[in-house]
């Protein structure tokens, strides 16, 4: 089974669990491909948000991915604020960050004396997020192209607080020792849906300072040191992207091909299959008039949004009816 696939039948997998042991999964949120780094270019295949305690206010805030420059601000529910004022980013940045953040739904706008203002739609939570899980997708150990150094990585870097490489290949001692020891090993057949855990993960020192390798070269690496700090605000915006992203492929991104039809992973669909491959496809990669099975049509129409709310604990519809209230309770002026 090619990558994509395996890392869809994954998070299928993973999502359609309710953690317990006759069905492990998860009770948080998955995400895929996410940057996973701080100053290099680390993708992550996949990033599960294992809930803090404040995990059911943040689901409840609003559905998007909030910009974390607007986080580190004073912006509140409170007193709207000039965002020029408060956003410690270049003037030319400004507008983008409050568009994402008014389109994640965290922020409105209003204008008051001739000024743009904005507030925040509620409160955030600072302790929605317990854990932050990577998983390193790798279905085939036979061909680990810079599986060792990612993984090496990820272990220096200590971005995520634990990370696991999942596969389904048969796992020997001679694959383990290729690979840090921190890193957990799952075997996982994609077919069926069984899961095997090989080695637990070891804890990482999320909280601490990390070592980033960045430029290898024969004989040297240049390596970067990661305050704490910095750590801490990359580690919150990797998690507020795996909120507002999700693992489903997005419903634009669907090819207008007629051969395409909507197919499912145990359950928790829709991903789109290709009758004429005889298998799930990357719309991304494998797709389009370049295929030798390609007829032109129309793409499915697919809710990924709906499914996801289906499955895990995200609401599309968050914080709507509140700030709907809301808009009414300030008044504008020029």
């Amino acid at each position: 089974m090619r990558e994509y696939a395996f890392e869809l039948a994954l998070c299928a997998h993973l999502e359609s669990g309710d953690g317990s042991a006759s069905a492990p999964g998860t009770d948080g949120l998955l995400a895929r491909q996410l940057g996973a780094a701080c100053h290099g270019s680390r993708v992550m295949d996949v990033v599960e948000v294992v809930p803090g305690p404040q995990f059911d206010d943040r689901v409840s805030l609003c559905p998007g991915s909030i910009p974390v420059p607007v986080l580190e601000t004073d912006i509140g529910p409170g007193t709207a604020r000039d965002p020029r004022r408060a956003l410690d980013v270049h003037p030319d940045r400004v507008e983008g960050i409050v568009d994402a953040a008014v389109d994640a739904g965290y922020l409105d706008r209003e204008r008051r004396d001739g000024c743009d203002l904005v507030r925040a739609t509620g409160r955030y939570p600072a302790h929605w997020v317990g854990r932050l899980r990577g998983i390193e997708n790798k279905p085939d150990l036979g061909r680990p192209g810079d599986l060792r150094r990612q993984l090496r990585t990820d272990v220096s870097l200590a971005l995520l607080d634990e990370v696991v490489l999942a596969t389904a290949s048969h796992v020997t001692g001679a694959h383990l020792n290729r690979i840090p020891d921190a890193v957990g090993v799952w075997r996982f057949d994609p077919e069926t849906g069984e899961r095997e855990v090989v080695r637990e993960p070891t804890p990482l020192d999320s909280d601490g300072p990390g070592v980033e390798p960045l430029d290898r070269r024969p004989g040297r690496t240049d390596i970067r040191v990661v305050p704490a700090a910095e750590k801490r605000v990359a580690r919150r915006r990797l998690a507020e992207r795996a909120f507002g992203k999700g693992w489903r492929p997005d419903a634009a991104a669907w090819p207008d091909c007629a051969r395409v039809s909507v197919g499912e992973c145990a359950g928790t669909g829709p991903v789109p299959d290709c009758p004429w491959k005889g298998r799930i496809v990357d719309p991304g990669s494998e797709c389009g008039p370049a295929c030798g099975g390609y007829e032109p049509g129309t793409a499915p129409e697919v809710d990924p949004a709906a499914a996801r709310a289906d499955a895990a604990p995200w609401d599309p519809d968050a914080g709507e009816r509140r700030r709907q209230a809301g808009l009414g309770n300030f008044g504008s002026s020029e």
